[in-house]
């Protein structure tokens, strides 16, 4: 018996998400996806009950990538589902599974595993962040209204969290299967998005800065005082309260990704029995979409919360490993695997970092390192993965009916005129998507949203667009549909 069979049973067990029958109306998934998102706002407000008032934020500059809250039920966010998804891919990618997606049989396999590590992730992360360094401190008072032990209120506390893991594991699967686009992308646009608004429009208070409408009016009515041009008014303007930098480069991410997004190489298909039914195949810049750069920096922030676990258990940590200050390393090797996410993280003039100017050379080009290589590495194994190789798209335009005119009808052909385009774009779309990334984390962004969190939010919405027209075709069109599938 292989080891397939034998799991087969216990992941059948995991409860899942009817997939629906038929074709879902446009209009339905519209409302599940409504619905879905409504109840995601809704979890982003729920306060962990127990929690103290020292709690430490370990993924605060990862929050508008894992798309969760600080102090609420979706404290994790989608980091356990993209943990989990980096696990199996790099084991699919090795070919140590011996799993083929395109197999229906495989595909439930590889789908209870990945439902199956998700719920290992968020018990792996969750546990160390109550039991573990103080991060989410108990309440000494809840301990006392219960009349139970601190202990006791932890495991309340990870409770909430395991629950609020779990939820998010099947809202993201109801989107996805009932919905249009999916939970991941969705989740990301929405926490951005959040934080893009309140950057925005944000009135501020005492601890709070105000967004950036509310910042230039207090200018130029006196309210907001700036300090002389040339006396540091100049320096304030571009990288503090006034936000031009960030604007900027807002406004240029946004530019760049939807230029990318429309850069496509469109390979002719015609129908070998329907006469004059004619269409397009894109291969686009950015082939693999944006997704791999979620598990790019996903993996940069367990990195960081191992750093963080470590220096919380350790009483001598080696300062070769990491010195650590309440906003983070400073130094060592979890320093300059610590991504750059905004300005003042090598921007050593504005007195923000402490950093020598080689130390913050190294850390920048560890960052540029690891999100473009790992881009274009992350890249392959998305498209190899989810059957969007030569291979797999061959086969899916020879079942539509569909053939290149002047090639013969045969997948062999139709793979090797794939081959042509698919692998090197996929290289090359993952890593400009890793260089953008970089870049406009270094510059900031308006609504301290990050560079990488912009751009995801900006090229989803762009392909969640896409997809909403694709449908409104189909329902359109019927035949649309039997012809593509």
């Amino acid at each position: 018996m292989s080891w397939k069979e034998s799991i087969a049973p216990f992941l059948s067990r995991i409860p899942a998400v009817r997939r629906p029958i038929k074709h879902v109306p446009f209009r339905q998934k519209m409302i599940w996806t409504l619905l879905v998102l409504v109840v995601y706002f809704y979890l982003t407000n729920v306060t962990l009950y127990g929690l103290g008032g020292n709690a430490q934020d370990i993924f605060g500059q990862f929050r508008s990538i894992l798309a969760g809250e600080q102090g609420s039920i979706l404290q994790l966010g989608i980091g356990p589902i993209v943990t989990a998804s980096i696990v199996l891919q790099l084991l699919a990618g090795a070919d140590l599974l011996g799993l083929d997606t395109s197999d229906p049989a495989d595909q439930v396999i590889y789908q209870g595993l990945q439902k199956f590590l998700v719920i290992l992730m968020v018990i792996l992360t969750g546990f160390p962040m109550v039991f573990a360094g103080g991060f989410l401190p108990a309440d000494p008072y809840v301990s006392t209204q219960l009349g139970v032990s601190l202990n006791a209120v932890r495991w309340i506390v990870f409770a909430q969290i395991f629950a609020g893991g779990i939820f998010i594991l099947y809202m993201d699967e109801v989107v996805s299967k009932w919905g249009i686009g999916s939970g991941v992308g969705l989740f990301i646009v929405a926490s951005v998005s959040q934080h893009l608004v309140g950057g925005i429009f944000s009135l501020g208070s005492d601890t709070q800065p105000g967004g950036l409408i509310p910042t230039w009016v207090g200018m130029a009515i006196g309210n907001v005082q700036v300090s002389p041009l040339f006396s540091g008014g100049f320096q304030e303007l571009l990288f503090g309260r006034g936000q031009i930098l960030a604007l900027f480069t807002t406004l240029l991410i946004f530019g760049l990704v939807v230029y990318c997004e429309s850069v496509r190489v469109e390979i002719p298909l015609s129908h070998s029995r329907v006469r004059g039914a004619k269409g397009r195949f894109p291969v686009k810049l950015i082939y693999a979409s944006v997704l791999p750069m979620i598990l790019v920096r996903a993996l940069q922030a367990n990195v960081q919360f191992l750093g963080r676990i470590l220096d919380s258990q350790m009483s001598n940590m080696p300062s070769w490993l990491g010195v650590y200050s309440a906003n983070g390393p400073v130094s060592g090797f979890f320093y300059y695997l610590n991504p750059i996410m905004s300005p003042g993280d090598w921007m050593w003039w504005l007195g923000q970092t402490a950093a020598e100017p080689w130390q913050i050379l190294l850390r920048v080009s560890t960052d540029l390192f690891i999100m473009v290589i790992g881009g274009a590495i992350f890249a392959i194994f998305w498209v190899e993965t989810t059957n969007m190789g030569p291979a797999a798209t061959a086969q899916q335009i020879q079942r539509s009916g569909m053939q290149i005119p002047g090639f013969r009808r045969s997948p062999a052909v139709l793979e090797k005129v794939m081959q042509r385009y698919i692998p090197l774009v996929t290289v090359v779309g993952g890593a400009l998507v890793g260089f953008l990334a970089v870049g406009a984390n270094m510059l900031g962004t308006i609504g301290a949203v990050g560079g990488t969190g912009l751009l995801l939010t900006v090229s989803i919405v762009y392909k969640l667009y896409e997809e909403i027209a694709e449908e409104q075709l189909m329902e359109m069109h019927p035949m649309m549909r039997q012809m593509f599938g």
